[in-house]
């Protein structure tokens, strides 16, 4: 019978340890990516074990100190194969220590294997809960172990350097761009590991909003993934090459193009073939297989951020829970990814309707207030246009044709905003406008006004 051998490097095991172990300060070198658990050794994982616990006392782990730890820890070992350990020694530690997290990572994928195996036998577990469990599991092998300990003194001087930078004008952007340039001048670009929610009613041009800054943001360089419950990649695609071109998408994916429509195509597809945006198709309608596949994208594509639309037709498997529980839950859950993984992630959220008040409030997201306390900024869309209604005080001279009002109703970090952008219908696109209209709906005026 054919015996199952676990993948391991015995020989690179004792070069990470004879070289953490010979030089000062190693240790620090590989402490982020390395556990016990990646030493396929005993005897090497107890080595590993002693070194960590001869740094945390404050001293240096050298031959004697750590042989000192092994006895004291009550390990039965030969002192010649631990001489032969600690004389072994490389230039490129680093190397071999990601060796060794590998190979670990690979015998984890077998003992989870082996739970799935186990659980295709017997209904002993609930099912969703063997699913959350190889979730975690999963996800859990790819998490840096890094330290995010600092001092006031570096938070001091990070401030100074934005102080400086603020008085000099040569601020640069530290997150992502979105293309809207009062966006980004107030909040510095979609920055990592904040979650923005972008809310609006039915037809006021959420998913429009989101593939404009996805759009933007990967002109820019930025590496996004997109999850659409609603439409396939094709759909958004044409929505994509629709801003590029002027086409309308329905024209490009159903219509019989023009030649001058297909010149216009063609250059659009030249400004955004090779744009790091992916697709998972793969993906369901499922929160956890949505999460799973955010995590594989930022592993296999370093990512920069996320898109997700919508919240509320996400499938969540909360038994007993209503509908706010559900999508606080989910709030949450995408917070501590972006959190996790270091990147933005937007996610779309319909508001209640309000006929005697369209105007968008934070008090109006779908299902839960909890949405709102989750995320860092909320991003708020209204085209009076749509429902024949004028702006808010604020904006009562602005021309509703062709516009739509901002509003970032909630910023943590960087304050409240509102402005007026411009949609084009046509190509479902939001733009910055070089100068806002001024006229009534009611008036003739407003159809003299460029768009």
């Amino acid at each position: 019978m054919e015996v199952n051998v676990q993948l391991r490097d015995e020989e690179a095991e004792k070069i990470v340890l004879g070289t953490i172990i010979a030089e000062r300060d190693a240790i620090e070198q590989v402490r982020d990516i390395l556990t016990e658990e990646c030493f396929y050794n005993h005897f090497h994982a107890e080595i590993y074990k002693a070194v960590l616990q001869v740094v945390s006392s404050g001293n240096r782990a050298d031959l004697v100190f750590v042989k000192g730890k092994l006895e004291e820890n009550g390990v039965k070992f030969d002192i010649v194969e631990y001489m032969k350990i600690v004389s072994c020694h490389t230039f490129d530690l680093y190397q071999y220590a990601s060796r060794l997290q590998d190979l670990h990572i690979r015998r984890m994928f077998y003992s989870i294997g082996q739970y799935l195996v186990s659980n295709s036998y017997t209904e002993a577990e609930d099912i969703e809960d063997v699913a959350k469990k190889v979730n975690d599991d999963m996800a859990s092998l790819f998490k840096s172990s890094s330290t995010t300990v600092s001092s006031i003194n570096e938070g001091i001087e990070n401030v100074y350097k934005m102080i400086n930078d603020n008085l000099s004008g040569s601020k640069p952007l530290t997150g992502t761009p979105t293309g809207f340039e009062k966006i980004d001048a107030k909040s510095g670009g979609l920055q990592k590991s904040d979650l923005i929610i972008v809310a609006g009613e039915t037809s006021q041009g959420k998913t429009s909003l989101a593939v404009s800054m996805m759009r933007n943001a990967s002109l820019s360089g930025a590496r996004i993934a997109m999850y659409s419950m609603e439409m396939k990649k094709e759909q958004i695609a044409a929505r994509i090459l629709s801003m590029e071109s002027g086409v309308p998408a329905n024209q490009i994916m159903y219509s019989r193009l023009t030649d001058s429509q297909i010149q216009a195509i063609d250059k659009g597809v030249g400004n955004i073939a090779g744009k790091s945006i992916y697709f998972d198709d793969r993906s369901t309608s499922n929160i956890d297989t949505i999460i799973s596949s955010i995590r594989y994208m930022k592993i296999k594509h370093d990512i920069d951020g996320a898109v997700i639309d919508y919240l509320q037709i996400l499938n969540v498997n909360m038994k007993g829970a209503n509908k706010e529980q559900q999508m606080g839950d989910v709030a949450r859950r995408l917070k501590n990814l972006a959190k996790d993984l270091d990147i933005w992630i937007i996610a779309l959220s319909q508001l209640n309707r309000d006929n005697l008040n369209p105007i968008p409030t934070l008090a109006r997201l779908r299902d839960s207030g909890q949405i709102a306390e989750a995320a860092d900024v909320v991003i708020l869309i209204y085209r009076p246009e749509v429902k024949d209604k004028p702006y808010p005080d604020e904006f009562k001279n602005v021309s509703t044709k062709g516009t739509a009002m901002i509003d970032i109703a909630k910023g943590r970090n960087i304050g409240l905003l509102k402005f007026i952008c411009g949609f084009d219908a046509l190509t479902t696109r939001f733009y910055d406008l070089d100068y806002v209209p001024i006229g009534n709906m009611n008036e003739s005026i407003q159809e003299e006004q460029p768009f």
